[in-house]
């Protein structure tokens, strides 16, 4: 029987500090573009989650909270997830996050295995968030701090 072949699904939402329209914001949309074409075009990347007009997930309301802003996406691995997250353009929002986005009570990452070919819903991602929170790191939700490599999945 061949082994299974994962991506990294990985899910994170924030609760900005104002509106996306509100001058507070401006630098961090200002940004949204170039950190998503980054995205795009780093090595391992797979699959974003995208606005319905293809614009930035930062749109997409997946919560009750309209000032909660979520996004997804999928990588070959989690060293091709953590060069991204870690480096260049979005790593400078990732350092300035606090300037932007509050403090949330519950996990705001979640990462987890997925066959590849396999696209991640919103509410699977919602449900990842709520088994990390409930249980905190496990196969099934986990972090980059407490991580399970995808062999345990066979």
């Amino acid at each position: 029987m061949p082994i299974a072949t994962y991506h990294l699904a990985q899910i994170n939402i924030a609760r900005v500090r104002a509106p996306l329209d509100d001058p507070l914001m401006a630098d961090f949309v200002a940004q949204l573009d170039a950190v998503n074409a980054i995205a795009d075009e780093s090595p391992g990347f797979v699959w974003r989650l995208k606005a319905e007009d293809g614009g930035a997930s930062t749109y997409v309301r997946a919560f009750d909270d309209d000032r909660i802003i979520i996004n997804m996406s999928v990588w070959e691995s989690v060293e091709a997830l953590q060069q991204y997250v870690y480096r260049d353009q979005h790593g400078g929002v990732f350092r300035d996050r606090r300037k932007w986005f509050e403090p949330l009570a519950d996990p705001s990452l979640a990462l987890w295995w997925v066959l590849a070919g396999h696209i991640p819903t919103i509410a699977e991602g919602k449900e990842r968030l709520e088994t990390l929170a409930r249980l905190g790191p496990t196969l099934e939700a986990f972090t980059f701090k407490s991580y399970f490599p995808p062999a345990e999945m066979d």
